[in-house]
């Protein structure tokens, strides 16, 4: 027998509060969204990313502040045309992260041609050819470029770098991936990747594996409309899958799904992105990936083509998607959703497992 006395020195486990507790459906909805900072200012519209990038939004507005109190999104991601200079990054930064729904603040930021900040001149900071020229210096190159990366990134307050790339370089007419990619090789992919994302979170950045289920072997551009994969999943196994289950195995807390369709792998000419199979049944089922699902951006043609933002932001719910990229009526889809909860359509038990990996990130 056991002796119990009053002088033990265990204490009972503190219970720890639900984060979820106190939340309304809207707050929680609203988490789900992390949305360019134009589409926080109702005054500002645009058509094509020249009107973005000719009104370059560089500090919050009032308007801004009204609508992020009424609709408190999860994070705010930024672009090359919201960046001037350091004084006034830093500055948008911080006032981005005061509003209410605390938003974490994400960049594409890879290094390469697509690097928002690097690319700017006005910033003095390391410029690299591509991850594909990286590869071929080493592992090595890899690592202290993705920690240089990670280290800038901190110093301005951004949480999350969509990066790196995890996609397999195999279609030479591929025309959107290309040396964005390590290699075109899996298994150096593989190790390149989890090299990148580990030095890049050891600066105190989330990185973020994409794009999922692979876009290395297409021919078309998601931004502007319809792209496919035909590979079966066994072949995604042998050959996407490998960087994807190594970001996964080193770490990785999120994972951005492509517009690209599967056919061979869901039955039907659906993105990926609204695909219950690819998200759920695979990601999660089998590769075993429990962090952030965040959609490419939905504003792409792939999928405004198609969809409304509404029937679009529905369908990646019930996919699996935890995060909703770039909802151009952001505002629509979280009432749509909202809707969708309070009639039964969607389980507010899937917004909440949504919101539990989101609120756990933070």
């Amino acid at each position: 027998m056991v002796a119990c006395g009053g002088n033990s020195s265990r204490k009972a486990a503190a219970v720890q509060p639900d984060p979820l507790e106190g939340m309304s459906l809207r707050e929680k909805v609203c988490q789900m969204f992390w949305v360019r900072p134009e589409a926080l200012d109702p005054t500002f519209t645009w058509v094509s990313n020249d009107d973005l990038v000719a009104n370059g939004l560089v500090e919050l507005k009032d308007t801004m502040r009204a609508t992020a109190a009424e609709y408190p999104v999860g994070g705010v991601i930024i672009f090359a045309h919201n960046i001037r200079d350091k004084e006034q990054l830093t500055a948008f930064v911080d006032t981005l992260k005061a509003l209410p729904g605390v938003p974490l603040i994400c960049i594409d930021e890879e290094g390469g041609r697509v690097a928002r900040i690097a690319n700017n001149k006005a910033f003095g900071l390391p410029r690299y050819k591509s991850m594909a020229d990286l590869a071929s210096k080493g592992k090595g190159a890899v690592k202290e470029a993705a920690g240089t990366i990670g280290k800038y990134l901190h110093g301005f307050g951004i949480d999350i770098d969509f990066a790196p790339v995890a996609d397999v370089n195999t279609n030479p007419r591929n025309i959107v991936i290309g040396p964005r990619a390590f290699s075109d090789s899996p298994e150096e992919a593989a190790d390149l990747v989890a090299t990148y994302l580990k030095a890049l979170q050891a600066q105190g950045v989330h990185g973020c594996l994409k794009h999922f289920p692979g876009h290395g072997d297409t021919s078309a551009d998601t931004h502007f409309g319809y792209a496919v994969s035909n590979k079966t999943w066994e072949e995604m196994l042998e050959c996407e899958m490998v960087p994807f289950r190594a970001g996964i195995a080193a770490g990785a807390r999120m994972v951005m799904t492509a517009h690209i369709s599967a056919p061979k792998v869901t039955g039907s000419d659906i993105p990926s992105t609204l695909s219950h199979t690819v998200l759920t049944e695979k990601l999660r089922g089998e590769l075993g990936f429990d962090g952030v699902i965040v959609t490419d951006a939905m504003e792409m043609g792939a999928i405004t083509r198609q969809y409304t933002a509404v029937e679009a932001s529905v369908l990646a719910v019930k996919a699996g998607a935890d995060v909703l990229l770039c909802v151009k009526d952001f505002r629509a889809a979280v009432n749509a959703i909202e809707d969708a909860v309070e009639s039964g359509e969607i389980p507010e038990s899937r917004i909440d497992e949504s919101v539990r990996r989101i609120l756990k990130l933070k």
